[in-house]
């Protein structure tokens, strides 16, 4: 079965590619061992898009930057993807998955696939599988992955570990430059852009990209970045203004990288990272299964009972998930 998906995949089979990415978002059990066979299957195809990741507050126009950007990139004859990150409710665990219906000149598109993925709670912006979905992507043939985030605001880092340039968007009077320089996505996105700069916003729009111009020059310098980076500009996506700089600009970033040695570098700490995730899920996962619920019910009673100090009854639990580990073995 895995062997005759992977082969559409690499055939650019769209419904294939749409399959593959329910079977590497699934929970159960058989459909991670199939997954995981599928994406062994799709290793060391050789292909490479370039993965840009975008964030930014709700409201600021990342649908309708995402649509007009990957419109005329299509019409540069370049294959898009758009994998956009839905937030789950935290009562009902459902997602409304609207951004493909916001998007309906490119969902249209023959180069354009888009897949709307819900976050499951998942912290960071993203779905726990986009970095596997992404891969997809890329063994499908796409040149160009978007990485559209949930959009919460200043803790949704983790698309910077999954994109090789990451744009953050934001609305004119959007902060100030106090704003500009507060850690945490500031520091890791490439490229802010100040969309809606048009009509009566743009001169607000220009204030803005001023301010947070003068920010990104108090941040410390990254040694993967070219002179001038990271660097702020404004786009008005509905009147598609200002897009094909962005796209520029991306590409002498991304260029830079290439030729200074960064982009290889970049890829392979990016990997370095996805593993240790990968062996935290699995951690997390030993405490789900029924033995182990038991076990902390058990040791949980025994510091509400103060019997034990918490600290004490983490220890007491990691010595016996070692210990069922080693039995298993």
């Amino acid at each position: 079965m895995t062997t005759d998906l992977a082969r559409a995949i690499l055939d650019a089979d769209r419904r294939a590619l749409a399959r593959a990415i329910t079977l590497v978002e699934s929970t159960r059990a058989d459909h991670r061992e199939q997954a995981a066979a599928l994406l062994t299957e799709l290793a060391g195809h050789g292909r490479e898009a370039l993965r840009i990741g975008l964030s930014g507050t709700p409201g600021v126009g990342k649908s309708t930057f995402i649509e007009s950007f990957g419109l005329m990139l299509c019409a540069q004859g370049l294959r898009v993807a758009v994998l956009a990150v839905d937030p789950s409710s935290a009562r009902t665990g459902g997602s409304i998955l609207g951004d493909k219906t916001r998007m309906e000149h490119l969902a249209r598109h023959p180069g354009a696939f888009i897949r709307p993925s819900p976050s499951q709670t998942h912290l960071g912006g993203v779905a726990r599988r986009t970095r596997e979905a992404v891969a997809l992507c890329e063994a499908a043939g796409f040149d160009v992955v978007l990485i559209e985030t949930v959009g919460v605001g200043q803790s949704e880092t983790v698309v910077a570990e999954l994109s090789d340039a990451f744009l953050l968007l934001l609305a004119p009077a959007g902060g100030d430059e106090l704003q500009g320089v507060k850690r945490g996505i500031m520091e890791t996105a490439d490229m802010i852009v100040v969309n809606k700069a048009d009509g009566d916003l743009k001169h607000a729009a220009t204030r803005t990209c001023a301010d947070y111009a003068g920010a990104l020059r108090l941040l410390r310098a990254r040694p993967q970045d070219p002179p001038g980076f990271p660097k702020a500009m404004t786009v008005s996506a509905l009147h598609e203004e200002g897009l094909q700089t962005v796209w520029d600009e991306i590409g002498t970033l991304i260029d830079w990288r290439r030729e200074n040695g960064h982009w290889a570098g970049r890829r392979a700490a990016q990997a370095r990272h996805w593993f240790g995730e990968e062996v935290r899920e699995a951690l997390l996962a030993r405490l789900k299964t029924p033995p182990a619920r038991a076990r902390m019910a058990d040791l949980a009673d025994e510091v509400a009972n103060g019997k034990t100090s918490a600290g004490q009854a983490a220890g007491a639990m990691l010595d016996w998930l070692g210990a069922e580990g080693s039995r298993d073995a």
